[in-house]
């Protein structure tokens, strides 16, 4: 009878998700007549179907999530589309290949009954795979953390953000301080060498909340935060590209032609769109640089208005408290540090990116989880959520077994 109480709403809200993206692909199918409008109108409702109803299916999970991370995933194909379709053409694959590594990270929390030897492989590879931009990428914007095989560009920085969160959670678990310190320092000086210093912020973040909740020290905690304090002044002082984003942090009109154009032309997206949107494929989104990846929150805000963005980010914050809920409620320490892990991180990455674009911080060029353009931040991201998936999953199974030994009980 639960069952069939819980299936009931996350129908309704799948439907809901579907027909909204089916309806907007298909508005803009007909006033494009675009052949790619029409697949998509046709593709992302399917993705959404098989991301929020084939995982329930095959073992227990948390519905809400499922339906908050489909709806952002679909949003972000949705805007890229408006702006350049060929985009959302690469992010509607990448979105369909990360459900199916949602589901695969998921089945694996499920069935790996050892982490031990997958975790002690994980960490020399990371390392490797992270070095690797050093060796045979060119620096873009700044930072030399982009890796080519092909035609096949990726940030070896957002796969190894899946091996972190695992490698910490294994280690602290255990209390073994020294591996996860080694990962997590060198990971830091290779992403510093890179200059790659948004990244090293998310995984500096993660590794000290993560720290502080499997251990609870306070003082060590704050010693963390004084040490990240003085990093990040040594990284202002190193490098110029940081200079300049501080700069135009303070005062992005002093050179508003030049190194402040993108901020300027963000802030100027976000009060042309209004309360309400200028209107889905209306607008100028491609005047800001780096639209579809760094301002793509901006991009929002302008088609759909403030109120719409609002939203948004009220999706981010239930996403990451649930995430955190799952967390609370796993009964080994290995699963509830992971989960709370994942969603440490995508809160720390949203809250970077949106807070560059909305002038709270200074900005980094991080991606905007689920949404902003980019392949391997997107499937990185869905990997995070099948974690966190896959310890929902077994909570559900211990409270279906204490159900059972109760029944035992009273029977």
């Amino acid at each position: 009878m639960s069952k069939k109480k819980g299936t009931a709403p996350r129908r309704r809200m799948a439907g809901a998700v579907m027909a909204f993206f089916f309806l907007a692909f298909l508005l803009l199918a007909v006033r494009d007549r675009s052949t790619t409008g029409w697949i998509l109108c046709v593709a992302v409702p399917g993705i959404i179907f098989l991301g929020t109803y084939l995982l329930p299916h095959v073992f227990p999970g948390d519905d809400l999530l499922l339906s908050l991370t489909n709806f952002l995933c679909a949003l972000g194909v949705l805007v890229l589309y408006v702006t350049n379709p060929a985009y959302a053409r690469h992010q509607a694959t990448a979105y369909a290949v990360g459900v199916g590594c949602m589901i695969f990270c998921a089945y694996m929390i499920r069935a790996v009954r050892s982490w031990r030897t997958p975790v002690l492989l994980l960490l020399p590879l990371s390392l490797v795979l992270l070095a690797l931009p050093l060796l045979f990428s060119d620096e873009i914007n700044g930072a030399r953390n982009w890796l080519s095989v092909g035609s096949i560009s990726f940030q070896p920085s957002e796969v190894t953000k899946v091996s972190l969160v695992l490698i910490l959670s294994w280690f602290m678990s255990r209390r073994k301080m020294f591996p996860w310190l080694f990962f997590t320092v060198a990971c830091l000086l290779l992403l510093m060498l890179q200059k790659d210093l948004g990244t090293a912020l998310i995984y500096y973040c993660v590794t000290l909340i993560l720290y502080w909740v499997s251990s609870g020290n306070v003082a060590v905690t704050g010693l963390g935060l004084a040490g990240g304090a003085a990093t990040a002044y040594l990284g202002y002082r190193m490098f110029s590209h940081v200079r300049t984003r501080v700069a135009i942090w303070i005062n992005p009109w002093s050179n508003f032609e030049g190194a402040g154009y993108q901020v300027v032309q963000g802030l100027m997206a976000l009060a042309s769109g209004g309360l309400f949107g200028v209107g889905l494929g209306l607008g100028t989104p491609t005047a800001i640089p780096v639209y579809e990846s760094d301002f793509i929150f901006a991009v929002i805000c302008e088609q759909f208005g403030l109120i719409f963005g609002i939203c948004v980010l009220l999706m981010y914050v239930a996403l990451i408290w649930r995430g955190a809920t799952v967390a609370i409620a796993a009964r080994h320490s290995f699963y509830g540090l992971l989960a709370m892990a994942c969603a440490a991180l995508l809160g720390i990455q949203t809250f970077i990116i949106i807070g560059g674009v909305l002038k709270l911080i200074p900005l980094t060029g991080v991606t905007m989880p689920f949404v902003s353009y980019g392949g391997t931040s997107l499937i990185s991201s869905m990997c995070l959520i099948g974690f966190i998936q896959g310890v929902a999953s077994i909570n559900e199974d211990d409270l279906a077994e204490d159900r059972r030994i109760a029944m035992l009980d009273r029977g």
